[in-house]
């Protein structure tokens, strides 16, 4: 099914009932972002998709105890996923990287193997930056840039308030650009 026919007011109402049907379009709705999200914080398909499995049975054992609290039901399952996530990677107490192998190049039209190359390195490096800085502040970035999110849902899910969530981003920026300096990393393509 692409297309709901219920909102989600009306199909949470259902499934915090019981129904699993409701639940079902839930998980349809939402499985692929939730494991996006895991999966740039885990860097394993095979975690990313046990973990994505928790977050779910969770949330179905869970949904009845769900409040409305004026953001998305998505912040309520990134909030699980965060969780889950910070207790994998504090039982395994070390940084997993992505393969490289494991990363999607997409090559872009008329693009240069050379210039194709120079982006790839460049994208390795910030990558590896990026898996050096904390648990939270990568979950900030795989938000605002993969999922998209605006202050108030990533506050939401990692529960801070929206001032603590631009106040965090602003200086993770700041950290990464020196570091990206400190490597001499020119991202911008020249």
């Amino acid at each position: 099914m692409t297309e709901f026919e219920y909102s989600e007011e009306d199909v949470l109402k259902s499934a915090s009932l019981g129904d699993r049907d409701s639940f079902g379009q839930l998980y349809e709705r939402y499985a692929e972002r939730i494991f996006n999200y895991i999966y740039y914080r885990t860097g394993n398909v095979h975690d990313a998709e046990d973990l994505t499995a928790r977050v779910f049975q969770r949330a179905m054992n869970h949904i009845k105890n769900y409040t409305d609290r004026g953001v998305p039901f998505s912040a309520w399952l990134y909030r699980i996923a965060h969780n889950l996530v910070a207790n994998w990677h504090r039982d395994r107490s070390r940084k997993q990287e992505i393969p490289l192998d494991d990363l999607p190049m997409l090559p872009t039209k008329g693009d240069h193997p050379e210039r194709n190359l120079v982006r790839s390195q460049e994208q390795d490096a910030l990558l590896r930056i990026i898996r050096t800085l904390p648990p939270e502040r990568q979950s900030l970035l795989i938000l605002k840039f993969v999922e998209d999110m605006s202050n108030a849902e990533i506050g939401a899910i990692m529960g801070r308030s929206e001032g603590a969530v631009k106040s965090l981003y602003h200086r993770t920026l700041l950290a990464l650009r020196d570091q990206l300096e400190d490597q001499n990393l020119n991202l911008e393509g020249e």
